[in-house]
């Protein structure tokens, strides 16, 4: 999943960007409220963690903004405000979660899954098709009862394709869920991760089936 974390104490965003990525989000990062738009066309973002305290355009104006224009990406607001008036008036602007700083990553983690699940219309924290099983909350994939090593690009691939499955999803959405604004997007490179993937696949029951002109479906077969 691609996450958009726009909070300008850039060793906050820093240590934050770093730590999601170690469980295996991809993570952009802007510290003005003013790029925030931008970043959201420009990328396939699952979520928004939005501090208020921002230059230029304050996160309420951000959230305001985004929802005025019917954008309903999941947002988690980061505030060093955490009177009650502060947590409604972000709450009636457009905010799906609150969290007060300082806070524990475990915690924004727990809230970044809780979202996730909801925007995808999930209640279990474990997504399954037939023997490959995905736990949103440990972020691990297992088949056959074993653990999946898959690197962070493979990972990112079959996330998307899982948890879309039976549906079909195109190399240009792959391509804006795994790279983000620092790195080059190759959009063939995205066949390459593919295979990688179906190797690993190999001798279950779950394909990953290539719809020329149109994308990639994972599915399962009985």
């Amino acid at each position: 999943m691609r996450l958009l974390l726009v909070e300008d104490n850039r060793e906050l965003a820093d240590w934050l960007g770093k730590t999601l990525r170690q469980a295996n989000y991809v993570v952009d990062v802007v510290h003005d409220g003013e790029d925030v738009e931008h970043a959201l066309a420009a990328g396939d973002h699952a979520l928004v963690i939005l501090d208020l305290a921002l230059p230029r355009m304050s996160g309420l104006e951000v959230l305001r903004t985004l929802r005025a224009r019917g954008n309903r990406v999941p947002v988690i607001v980061l505030t060093a405000n955490a009177s009650l008036d502060g947590r409604v008036k972000g709450l009636n602007e457009g905010a799906d979660d609150y969290l007060a700083k300082p806070f524990q990553i475990e915690e924004l983690e727990a809230r970044i899954r809780a979202q996730l699940r909801r925007a995808n219309d999930r209640s279990a924290p474990v997504v399954a098709c037939g023997d490959l099983v995905f736990d949103t909350n440990t972020r691990l994939f297992s088949l056959a009862g074993e653990t999946l090593a898959l690197t962070p690009r493979e990972h990112a691939v079959l996330e998307q394709l899982m948890v879309k499955a039976g549906r079909t999803v195109s190399k240009a959405a792959l391509s804006a869920a795994i790279y983000d604004f620092e790195t080059d997007a190759d959009p063939s490179a995205i066949e390459i991760y593919v295979h990688r993937v179906r190797k690993k696949l190999e001798g279950s029951r779950v394909h990953i089936v290539t719809l020329r002109g149109l994308g990639y479906l994972l599915r399962h077969e009985d």
